[in-house]
């Protein structure tokens, strides 16, 4: 097979590893006219991931339609992060939608409105969630909610943040999407950087493409956990997956063009000074932005400017829960 960036591609591809549908494709491309400029850019696109469904959006639709798919009707889905990760609230809101359970575990993170509106979409979606009290106790409330989900239903395991091989070749559909979007290739795509899955789908997708773009990946979670290796990593594992469905990995070696450039500030979840000023220019122009990713990736846009590039695609990462918590403003 060609690498070709058409719907028929895509389809040969979704069909061959058995997805579900919960998301509608492709997810719009916005071209930010006057953002663009008021950064030094020349051009800015926005990837709309965050409109990926009307149920729940964001990155990690496309992973879990890999993900999820094809598990048996007594499914329990268990997976883990943060009190505000938008992994725990999709997995959960879309086991929903296809008739199954979902059970989290949940580490402590600073806490912001936005990360209480998540918590509480959590709450409602899932049917069991563990707290941990302090990190170090993560893995007693992986345990409980493990068998708490045995109690009701088959558990059947979800990796942390939706990175897994399957799920990096969904991500890296959406970079052949974009293939089909612009006519020449961007300078830079630029992406948050957590655990790992969607940048690992871009590298590919730029080199399914060949195109001469790098993928900016923007550190937003410990060096432990999102650095280049393990980006690596998905991305040949997601290229066995490739051999294993009799389809081909692109020829271009896929990480040549990954820059993993770091946005964490404090820590995790901690909003940082540059973030919340990228958080409120978005905002200026309709763009809704959150402080644990895509607002730490935002601010990275006029550093980029600065170094020369000109045409840049930022892929928009995180989608707000549907009802906001009570009592958050």
């Amino acid at each position: 097979m060609v690498w070709l960036e058409t719907a028929e591609t895509i389809t040969k591809i979704r069909t061959a590893f058995a997805a579900c549908s919960l998301g509608t494709w492709p997810t719009p491309l916005e071209h930010a006219v006057t953002l663009g400029p008021e950064l030094g850019l020349a051009e800015l696109w926005i990837k709309r991931e965050d409109r990926s469904s009307a149920t729940y959006g964001g990155n990690k639709v496309r992973g879990l339609e890999f993900l999820l798919a094809g598990a048996p009707a007594e499914a329990v889905f268990v997976t883990i992060g943060g009190v505000g990760s938008t992994h725990c609230v999709a997995t959960a809101v879309h086991a929903r939608a296809l008739g199954y359970r979902a059970a989290l575990a949940q580490f402590p993170q600073p806490d912001t409105a936005t990360a209480r509106r998540l918590a509480r979409a959590a709450e409602r979606a899932a049917t069991i969630v563990e707290r941990a009290r302090w990190r170090v106790t993560l893995p007693a409330a992986t345990w409980r909610a493990w068998r708490g989900a045995a109690r009701v239903g088959r558990p059947v395991w979800v990796t942390p943040g939706g990175a897994h091989p399957r799920a990096v070749v969904a991500q890296m559909l959406g970079g052949l999407e974009l293939g089909a979007q612009l006519r020449e290739p961007p300078d830079a795509i630029v992406t948050p950087l957590g655990s790992g899955g969607t940048a690992a789908g871009l590298c590919l997708a730029v080199a399914a493409l060949r195109w001469d773009s790098r993928v900016v990946a923007v550190r937003v979670a410990p060096a432990l956990v999102a650095n280049a290796p393990r980006v690596g990593a998905l991305v040949r594992g997601a290229g066995r997956q490739l051999r294993a469905a009799r389809l081909p990995e692109p020829r271009q070696a896929a990480l040549r063009q990954l820059d993993v450039v770091n946005g964490l500030g404090r820590g995790y979840g901690h909003p940082t000074a540059a973030g919340e000023a990228a958080k409120a220019l978005a905002a200026r122009h309709g763009i809704e932005l959150d402080p644990t990713y895509t607002a730490k990736a935002f601010a990275v846009l006029p550093r980029l400017a600065a170094a020369g590039y000109r045409r840049v695609v930022f892929w928009h990462t995180f989608a707000e829960p549907r009802v906001a918590a009570d009592g958050d403003a």
